[in-house]
């Protein structure tokens, strides 16, 4: 099946969110299609142009954005005088309904990768209304636990690496929120400590998939290493803001899965995608009535890998024959 064909927007814009935010947003496809909008991963990573070849351009109208701080959105994540503060989940959430009014969309369905996911979910259960489907892949929900597994648990795998990746930061924090540490280095006023960290955080991230350190591409640009490593620690270190107490970050999605009822949702996953270690994706998809699950074999955290590009265009396909 694979991808739909490359296809570039027909409108775009800078919209004024607040807080001196202007986020970046696009659409293509079918102006008068079954409206959708795509939610990329990261944090902080950006909307990519293959992210628009999901869903058929032919049937949908297509709406992808960069979230605060990331891609073409301004001011960028990477710029030290950057105010986090006002780079949360709430604020993403706002954001997407001041974007859907802004361009006169009711329902749409909503696709998410990875951090995505978590914020398609999050969105979900609290804007139901406007929600037609959700289609979400590498799936997480922005656990502590699933947190943790990836800064600390995942060392057991790669030695290694982790031990480079724990030495980078002050002997007296190496045994705590790694992700935290991290991101006070990365809002140090020293430019040096916080190339430095970006650095070691970003091979971290690459030792995880199967690949050599400093292999993708991606993280050799100082900008987007910078803004990405200090937004993805940002939202990390501080339970994604999503706490609420009760169990933290994990005890608001899955607690709340029940608002899923009345929206159908996909949920394909890979089989050896980190997270399943946990079991979080087996227990959303067990708490949301109406959901599919969909494991597509010998795949890990990758949405363009050839089974799970297939399983996600198909669902994208089968939403849009529902009109």
């Amino acid at each position: 099946m694979g991808l739909y064909p490359e296809i570039e927007p027909y409108d775009h814009g800078m919209l004024d969110v607040g807080d001196g935010n202007r986020v970046h947003w696009e659409v293509c496809g079918d102006p008068r299609g079954k409206p959708a909008v795509v939610l990329h991963g990261g944090p902080g990573s950006g909307a990519s142009a293959n992210l628009r070849r999901y869903l058929d351009p032919a049937a949908y109208r297509i709406v992808l954005l960069d979230q605060r701080g990331a891609g073409r959105s301004t001011p960028h994540a990477s710029a030290y005088d950057t105010d986090m503060s006002v780079n949360t989940t709430g604020h993403i959430l706002a954001d997407l309904e001041l974007l859907r009014r802004h361009l006169g969309i009711e329902r749409w369905l909503v696709w998410g990768v990875s951090w995505g996911s978590v914020l398609g979910l999050r969105y979900a259960q609290t804007h139901p209304e406007a929600v037609s489907e959700l289609v979400l892949t590498a799936v997480a929900t922005g656990s502590g636990a699933e947190v943790a597994l990836l800064t600390r648990g995942l060392g057991n795998l790669f030695p290694e690496a982790f031990e480079r990746f724990r030495a980078e930061v002050p002997e007296d924090e190496r045994d705590g929120n790694l992700a935290a540490a991290y991101n006070r280095l990365l809002e140090s006023p020293d430019p040096e400590v916080r190339a430095r960290a970006a650095r070691a955080w970003t091979d971290w991230e690459t030792a995880m998939v199967p690949a050599p350190p400093r292999s993708v591409p991606r993280y050799e640009d100082p900008v987007f290493r910078m803004g990405f490593a200090r937004t993805v620690t940002h939202y990390w270190g501080g339970d994604h803001f999503l706490g609420e107490g009760n169990g933290g970050a994990e005890g608001v999605v899955l607690r709340d899965a029940h608002r899923l009822e009345n929206i159908p949702g996909t949920l394909v996953q890979g089989s050896l995608d980190p997270g399943n270690l946990l079991g979080t994706v087996w227990r959303l998809h067990h708490a949301w009535p109406g959901s599919e699950l969909i494991v597509v074999d010998e795949v890990g955290h990758n949405a363009g890998a050839p089974g799970m590009v297939d399983e996600l265009v198909a669902a994208t396909d089968r939403y849009a024959a529902r009109g």
